[in-house]
């Protein structure tokens, strides 16, 4: 009986940030899915009552939840990000080598970019703006 070939073991590929971010977007894509359960029954708490609501809310304004809330924007921006890079790839766009790379560079700097506003529009910047508005409100 023959032999039948074998797949390279993984010691013969050589490390590339690209791959590192391939296997980033299936990462940020599984954390995606479990912020999505949260958000279910988040809504599902909202809809059964105030008082399920009160205790899902106690539970959810904690610090580690806002911890796991930023790393869910994370996930979301640089998912985004390189999901719209995956379009242009099936669109036959950027599939040269070296466009691969620099598009794998702009991915990681959009997505830092992009959690920077939302980070500061949902952990920083929502007091400013409602005291915007609330002075804004007072002029009149």
């Amino acid at each position: 009986m023959s032999a039948r070939p074998t797949s390279p073991h993984q010691s013969v590929y050589r490390f590339a940030y690209t791959m590192a971010l391939s296997i980033l977007h299936r990462i940020t894509g599984l954390m995606l899915s479990v912020g999505l359960l949260i958000l279910v029954w988040w809504l599902s708490a909202l809809a059964r009552g105030p008082d399920v609501y009160a205790k899902a809310e106690t539970l959810l304004s904690g610090w580690f939840a806002k911890l796991l809330l930023a790393g869910w924007l994370a996930s979301f921006c640089y998912h985004l990000c390189n999901g719209v890079r995956h379009l242009t790839w099936d669109a036959g766009l950027g599939m040269e080598k070296h466009e691969a790379r620099r598009s794998g560079w702009a991915v990681v700097v959009a997505a830092l970019v992009l959690l920077a506003v939302l980070g500061y529009l949902a952990f920083g910047g929502h007091d400013q703006a409602a005291d915007a508005a609330i002075a804004l409100e007072h002029a009149r």
